[in-house]
């Protein structure tokens, strides 16, 4: 992936640690700015998920861990409400020195809240989403509402959020109490999109229920059914990722006009956080990744699985083709594939027992009023497609390296 981890002061002078995720190309069409949940960071799966999907669709995604959390500077019991609005504004500020001004805004739980509340000061951006948010930061309190009568007497307490252990002081309390998001959210004027889960049993749906109703238009509600608060499943964040993407270009261009930096077909980019690889082949984005069984996050096809596809589709245009120009009611191909290593058997000098062949079994379903004939004909012609000649032919690589 193209991901660069960077860093940035918020206005204590604290170094904040984040991740900033680009399309394979470099070129994104639009900055956003990801902020997390209470307690969080910029490493939880469903960030990273989320982030990823909308670096597919050209878009970049700065995600950073608030001030006394994941790897960055300060003290969490030093936080509050407005101090996660203090970074944020810290964030935006950063991308548009040193990269551009953010167009999209994104924040999960009190970062949704954190997110609304920053936004109307935020020129640039044109798209607020908030996912799980709660409409008034008080509901916060709940999380800890069994030590807020020894926050109060004692001016803080150690509480459990999550299986973890953190240090609560009352100013965070009074930070909460004062908080009101319900005026800046009816003066957003930005696109909002409110994503939040009915089954969500730490921010209760009501909630959105109640941003949706304060909010003006352009304003608009996904559900995400059968997701938890945390997002925790894979195919729930990426669907999240890819729904903001789609929703987003309503209000803001994502067409990138500037050429690819390479003059090949493909560019590959595999980066330092995993085996995630996001690949653009022409106009194409597309992610390859590892199983998770070996290490990888399965965020898309293993290499192995792409050169198969790769076979399968070009087996498909090439019956296509042939059925068209001989008129033949062929409706649809069915390509089905499995690439495995088998023992040679008939290897006559093989030296060492335990060599292995590559084998793509490739089973074909044809679907139309054809004839017998008809269906061996194109099972012969199966064999010509191009991919199909080129594995069998052989393939050369020459590998050079490139000064950057």
């Amino acid at each position: 992936m193209n991901s660069k981890q960077v860093h940035f002061e918020n206005a204590r002078g604290q170094q904040l640690s984040a991740r900033i995720e680009l399309p394979v190309s470099g070129k994104p069409a639009a900055y956003a700015i990801f902020a997390h949940c209470f307690t969080c960071s910029k490493n939880l799966s469903a960030v990273v998920n989320i982030s990823r999907a909308l670096t597919i669709n050209k878009i970049a995604v700065l995600r950073f861990d608030f001030t006394g959390l994941g790897e960055s500077e300060g003290e969490f019991s030093e936080t509050n409400f407005s101090s996660n609005i203090s970074d944020l504004v810290a964030a935006a500020e950063y991308l548009s020195n040193h990269y551009e001004a953010p167009k999209i805004l994104i924040g999960h739980s009190l970062g949704g809240a954190a997110a609304l509340a920053s936004a109307p000061a935020m020129a640039s951006v044109k798209a607020v989403i908030t996912i799980g948010a709660p409409a008034n930061p008080q509901h916060l309190k709940k999380l800890f509402i069994e030590s807020i009568e020894e926050i109060k007497a004692k001016g803080e307490a150690t509480v459990s959020i999550g299986g973890r252990d953190f240090r609560v002081k009352e100013q965070l309390l009074n930070d909460l109490q004062e908080a009101d998001l319900d005026k800046g959210i009816g003066q957003l004027k930005k696109a909002l999109l409110i994503m939040h889960s009915p089954q969500d049993n730490i921010v209760s749906i009501d909630n959105a229920q109640k941003i949706y109703e304060n909010a003006r238009h352009p304003k608009s509600f996904i559900t995400l059914d059968g997701a938890d608060h945390l997002i925790s499943k894979k195919e729930d964040s990426v669907y999240t990722g890819n729904v903001i993407a789609t929703w987003a270009a309503r209000y803001i261009d994502l067409s990138v006009e500037e050429p690819l930096s390479t003059d090949k077909q493909v560019v590959c980019r595999t980066g330092d956080d995993g085996y995630t690889t996001q690949i653009q082949a022409g106009d194409h984005p597309l992610l390859a990744d590892e199983p998770t069984s070996v290490g990888g996050k399965n965020l898309g096809p293993t290499p192995y699985d792409l050169l198969v596809a790769g076979l399968g589709a070009c087996t498909g245009m090439t019956l296509r083709m042939y059925a068209d120009r001989k008129k033949w009611p062929l409706d649809e191909v069915r390509v089905h594939l499995q690439h495995s290593k088998v023992h040679e058997q008939d290897c006559e000098n093989c030296d060492d027992e335990n060599a292995k062949l590559d084998q793509v079994t490739r089973e074909i379903e044809l679907f139309g009023d054809l004839t017998d004939e008809q269906k061996e004909r194109l099972i012969e012609i199966a064999n010509k497609c191009p991919v199909h000649k080129t594995l069998h032919a052989g393939v050369q690589v020459k590998t050079k390296l490139m000064s950057n």
